[in-house]
């Protein structure tokens, strides 16, 4: 075909598809079916890729002779065929495709309106005719006529009649060319999209008129009292109860004490047969029964901590939207940014102590999972009560719902949250500044404690709130004063003098640097200066040594810790970086599963032992959940030939190593930030402190160190046992205390300093665990 013949079949087609355009405005123009029409907008489009492609399938220019012609592959005829007759049967589909699916939408919408039938469809070819006389277009030819004008190049029957089958099946079902599904997937991935368009530049308040009245305690009777978890003991309601409550016969005529209720619930949890279902148990009975829930964890938290938060929770986010059955947060969005205040009224107990705030933007090494990641502050305050006895209706979760940059959320049909992209990262500052002025209004004496929120903004909230606002973040202080209570007992068991300990860091995020900043606070408190101690890390990320002159752009962050001294030697990967520093200790805060290999590892070994015999090396891949560990517990014990000082950020079992009828077993060390933050949140409660300082902060960090007893210092422990978590909290939280009252942020009155001054720590051990939560059925 010519140039000139297929420019003009161009021209045809783009008039073809133009009457298609108004075939699909009928119902878009008409308000009875104008959403249809906006669907049915989709298929216009894809008509039009589907011609366009046909077009480059089987109407390919190609250059023969300084021309340019078509190349169309066609079936063996006896006769030269028609390139425009050949080319029309196999686009024919296509063009009639938006119609067709304009009279399938409108049969849908109106049962009375049936679809023309296949004679009708098999009319509109041959009552279709051309305008030009020298172009043959699919219009201008019936399945039954001659497809050429010359007797010297007409087709076959044979031939002409498989055309005319083939034409007569497009024309029954043209859907049959293209995949439905496909179609289908895309509208409901545009219908799931109701925020699109908007340009929002001012937000309205929520204008409540009514109070919320709640009963109190002593006013409740039957079903109010067993409906309020915090007021219901199960079956553990005495006679004199049940009668005064009005509880006779709305629970069984049986009296159980805690014991044997948590003998029935920890049966039921064992019977399940994955963590997310355990989980769900767990919080059916914190829906239920409060005490229950908290005696549970407290008297097994070995076993249940890991349910409650990592590395379950984990899990438990990922399927937050699917899995949700009732509210058991604050969820504050941005499009009600106006209404905070009204929003943090609403909470149903008053004047709660602590709150744990996130936005979801990077949940644990999960990423952005948006308003999922609610399930972190709750499993978070469940340990604030747990650990440290802050009662349960003195905890407040919040989640930030800012939208999500994650796309899986985004196309989820159950998503809870807002199904929009994060706007502005100065936008959402502003919404953070105006979260913190609101909270500190309705609750003035409530501790913020920050968590999961993007790097960058983690350290920018941080660095912009912690002197005026009573707040603190667990993923940069929490996470850097546990690891560095366990660093500090790993030095004391390693056998390297301090002035030789070399750190390297495989990862650079917010939770990598905090916890390096916690470290360096360690060594200039032994006298180094700032700088000497800052010499003492090297900071990986995914791009190698963390350098001044690396030639990228380094996030705000890393500055910090950026290495000037390469003479401009760029190092890519972990093993050249062991390599080059002869670490003593390797810290992992990637969220990268394996990436300590068994070769990194045994360089790391291979530089200890070149320093002299009897010397440790200190691994602690921390990276939750258990998927995301940098490697396992057993694969650091082999590589080291049982050699390591190891922690963890999830739990780890024992490993047992058999040498004949010789065995040794070993004890991994979780840095599990339980062991710190509830001490923190407690102490910075009871000390009425106006702020949290780096102090306080690193106070409960050699607070943790020292609290280990006897038997754990003699299996190499360098945490409490986690069933001890309780005795732990109650240390730390005691030497926060102090801390806040040497930093003079404490208010509490002078007079009780002065006692507590005068009798030392029993008396305000006494003063603490009298204000601790211990549930009681």
């Amino acid at each position: 075909m010519g140039k000139n013949n297929f420019e003009a079949w161009r021209a045809f087609v783009a008039s073809r598809t133009a009457s298609v355009q108004r075939v699909l405005n009928r119902p878009v123009l008409d308000k009875k079916i104008g959403r249809a029409g906006l669907k049915l907008h989709l298929s216009f489009l894809l008509t039009k890729a589907l011609v366009a492609h046909s077009i480059t399938s089987h109407l390919q220019p190609r250059q023969r002779n300084g021309r340019q012609t078509i190349n169309i592959t066609l079936a063996p005829t006896t006769t030269r065929p028609n390139p425009f007759v050949s080319a029309a049967h196999r686009i024919q589909p296509y063009l009639d495709l938006s119609p067709w699916i304009y009279r399938l939408s409108s049969s849908l919408l109106d049962p009375l309106s049936p679809l023309l039938s296949p004679a009708h469809e098999m009319a509109s070819y041959a009552n279709s005719s051309t305008a030009s006389s020298d172009i043959y277009t699919p219009r201008s030819i019936s399945p039954s006529s001659s497809v050429s004008r010359s007797s010297q190049s007409s087709i076959t029957t044979s031939h002409r009649m498989s055309i005319s089958h083939s034409r007569r099946i497009s024309a029954q079902n043209p859907m049959s060319s293209i995949d439905l599904a496909t179609i289908e997937e895309a509208m409901r991935v545009a219908n799931l999209d109701t925020l699109k368009g908007y340009s929002q530049k001012s937000y309205g308040e929520v204008q409540q008129y009514a109070t919320t009245e709640y009963l109190t305690q002593n006013q409740a009777l039957g079903y109010q009292v067993l409906n309020e978890p915090l007021w219901n003991k199960g079956l553990s309601f005495t006679p004199a109860q049940r009668i005064s409550k009005n509880l006779t016969g709305l629970i069984p005529h049986v009296m159980e004490d805690t014991a044997k209720q948590c003998e029935r619930a920890l049966k039921m949890i064992r019977t399940r047969q994955t963590g997310i279902d355990k989980y769900l148990y767990l919080s059916t009975v914190k829906g239920q029964n409060v005490d229950l829930f908290y005696r549970l964890l407290i008297d097994h938290a070995k076993e249940l901590m890991p349910l409650v938060y990592t590395p379950t929770i984990g899990d438990v986010c990922l399927q937050y939207s699917t899995l949700y059955t009732r509210p058991e947060a604050l969820y504050i969005s941005i499009k009600q940014r106006k209404s905070m205040k009204t929003i943090l009224k609403n909470w149903p107990y008053p004047n709660p102590e602590i709150c744990v705030v996130t936005d979801g933007s990077r949940i644990l090494g999960l990423g952005d999972l948006g308003v999922n990641g609610v399930g972190i502050p709750i499993g978070k305050l469940a340990l604030y009560t747990a650990a440290a006895g802050i009662h349960p209706e003195k905890t407040l979760p919040i989640v930030l719902d800012c939208g999500t940059a994650n796309e899986t959320n985004l196309k989820d049909p159950l998503y809870l949250g807002l199904r929009s992209k994060r706007p502005s990262v100065a936008e959402q500052q502003e919404f953070m500044d105006e979260f913190m002025q609101a909270v500190t209004e309705v609750y003035p004496e409530m501790v913020v404690q920050f968590e999961d929120f993007e790097s960058e903004k983690a350290f920018n909230y941080l660095d912009k709130y912690r002197h005026d606002y009573k707040c603190f973040n667990d993923d940069i202080q929490g996470t850097g004063a546990v690891v560095l209570a366990g660093y500090i007992g790993a030095v004391n068991l390693s056998g390297v003098p301090i002035e030789e300990q070399r750190l390297v860091f495989m990862g650079a995020g917010s939770a990598g640097v905090g916890v390096a900043k916690q470290l360096v606070e360690y060594y200039t408190k032994r006298g180094l200066s700032e700088q000497a101690a800052k010499d003492k890390f090297w900071l990986v990320d995914t791009k190698g040594l963390v350098t001044k002159d690396r030639g990228d752009k380094l996030a705000e962050h890393k500055k910090y810790f950026a290495r000037t001294d390469n003479n401009g030697h760029q190092f890519r990967t972990l093993e050249e970086v062991i390599e080059y520093v002869k670490p003593s200790a390797l810290v992992g805060l990637t969220a990268t599963f394996g990436v300590f290999t068994e070769s990194v590892v045994r360089a790391l070994k291979a530089s200890v032992d070149a320093g002299g015999l009897g010397r440790r090396p200190i691994l602690f891949p921390l990276s939750n959940p258990l998927s995301k560990a940098e490697c396992t517990f057993e694969q650091a014990v082999n590589w080291t030939d049982g050699t390591v000082l190891f922690a963890s950020g999830s739990p780890f079992s024992n490993y047992t190593v058999k040498n004949g009828d010789h065995a040794v077993t070993y004890y991994p060390n979780q840095g599990n930030n339980v062991y710190v933050f509830p001490g923190i949140g407690l102490g910075a409660i009871l000390a009425k402190a106006s702020r949290v300082t780096d102090n306080m902060i690193y106070t409960s960090a050699a607070a943790l160190a020292g609290s280990l007893n006897a038997d754990e210092i003699h299996k190499g422990l360098i945490y409490p046992r986690i069933e001890r978590v309780r005795d732990a909290s109650i240390i730390v939280a005691r030497e926060v205390m102090k801390a806040a009252r040497r930093d003079g942020v404490s208010t509490l009155p002078e007079e009780q300093w002065q006692e507590w001054e005068e009798w030392g720590d029993p008396a305000l051990d006494k003063f603490i665990k009298e204000r601790i939560y211990d549930p009681a059925l």
